[in-house]
């Protein structure tokens, strides 16, 4: 690409960070605990969470291939599995998650299927945007199950009122921006333009994008958005490889504790997982971490399991959902790139 992910310096300083709380976690935890607990893990369970995994990748990149068909941009099962994973490893190697991972990925789309930009960043948007339905629909599923079963704890009222606020404020956000995208769209120019230039002035190889085109490239994005949101059969589609893909990662972590000998009610993993995905937007890549205390904060009073077994089974939900995926994601990178290179070169 002609960008990295960002300052090397700044990524290995967040991995640090986030190398430090997980220490600190497993130090609180216990680490005798934890590392007694995961040599008791059954290997063939474990691999099997990591083929739910490579699962779960598949089904939000049928959801990222339909969502591109929207905008007149086709491309195969196997070429959207790697535009997937390589949009998952830029999410899982920048700060705030999705949020610092959504450039790249947009980039990543944009070179690989020849695509403007902001289409490719309207489709990324769009698909993050369809996968917190069913996230939050199945975390209340699996909060209202618990609800009628079983007697809940004052953590796990607050984990439910924090996902009922989440529920609330998140579609009210986005319709709020969609209604007024018009001030939206004069915000990003008053706040990007100056930023634009500055950088133009800073490295004096890139001609900075004038007012006009970046206000017109905001308008290739909204456009693209309104034609994503027009097509309600497509819509429907990627709903629900989005909510498969939900799906198989609750499958992960219930695996997870399974492979432990603790086979917990699957509605614990439903809700515990989309919470836990929360985390994900803390300053540290893909949440790493951060998640992992969530995760552990969850699970204990939740399912009842001690600490020490919440931490293993964080850590190996999370060895199949963070670290396999960062390998699998930086290798589907490299062979996007290497393609790239090759069609410029032939062209």
């Amino acid at each position: 690409m002609d960008v990295d992910f960002g300052d090397a310096r700044s990524i290995l300083v967040a991995f640090g960070a986030g190398v430090v709380v997980l220490l600190a976690l497993y130090s609180l935890v216990g680490l005798e605990d934890v590392l007694a607990a995961l040599s008791q893990a059954d290997p063939t369970i474990f691999a099997a969470v990591c083929v739910v995994s490579v699962g779960w990748l598949f089904a939000w990149g049928l959801a990222l291939r339909t969502v591109l068909a929207v905008v007149a941009v086709k491309v195969s099962v196997w070429r959207a599995f790697l535009l997937l994973a390589g949009a998952t490893f830029a999410n899982n190697v920048t700060p705030f998650g999705q949020a610092g991972g959504e450039p790249f990925s947009a980039l990543l789309v944009s070179r690989s299927t020849g695509t403007e930009y902001e289409n490719g960043l309207a489709v990324v948007a769009s698909v993050d945007t369809l996968n917190f339905v069913p996230s939050i629909s199945f975390a209340l599923l699996g909060v209202g199950y618990y609800a009628t079963r079983f007697t809940v704890g004052g953590r796990v009222e607050l984990a439910a009122v924090a996902l009922l606020a989440l529920a609330l404020a998140v579609p009210t956000l986005a319709y709020l921006g969609w209604r007024n995208r018009e001030r939206v769209s004069d915000l990003v120019v008053r706040l990007a333009v100056p930023a634009i230039r500055l950088v133009g002035r800073v490295v004096p190889t890139l001609e900075p994008a004038g007012e006009s085109q970046v206000r017109e490239r905001i308008g290739g994005f909204f456009a693209a958005l309104e034609r994503v949101g027009g097509d309600h059969h497509q819509l429907g589609l990627a709903l629900s490889f989005s909510a498969l893909g939900w799906l198989l990662l609750s499958v992960s972590l219930w695996l997870s504790l399974g492979a432990l000998g603790y086979w917990v009610p699957f509605a614990a993993a439903l809700f515990i997982v989309p919470l836990g995905s929360v985390a994900s937007v803390t300053p540290l890549p893909g949440g790493l971490g951060g998640v992992e205390a969530a995760l552990v904060l969850l699970i204990v009073p939740i399912t009842g399991v001690d600490a020490g077994t919440a931490a293993a089974a964080a850590v190996l939900h999370r060895g199949a959902t963070y670290v396999l995926p960062v390998l699998i994601g930086g290798s589907a990178t490299a062979m996007l790139e290497a393609d790239n290179v090759h069609k410029s070169a032939s062209d």
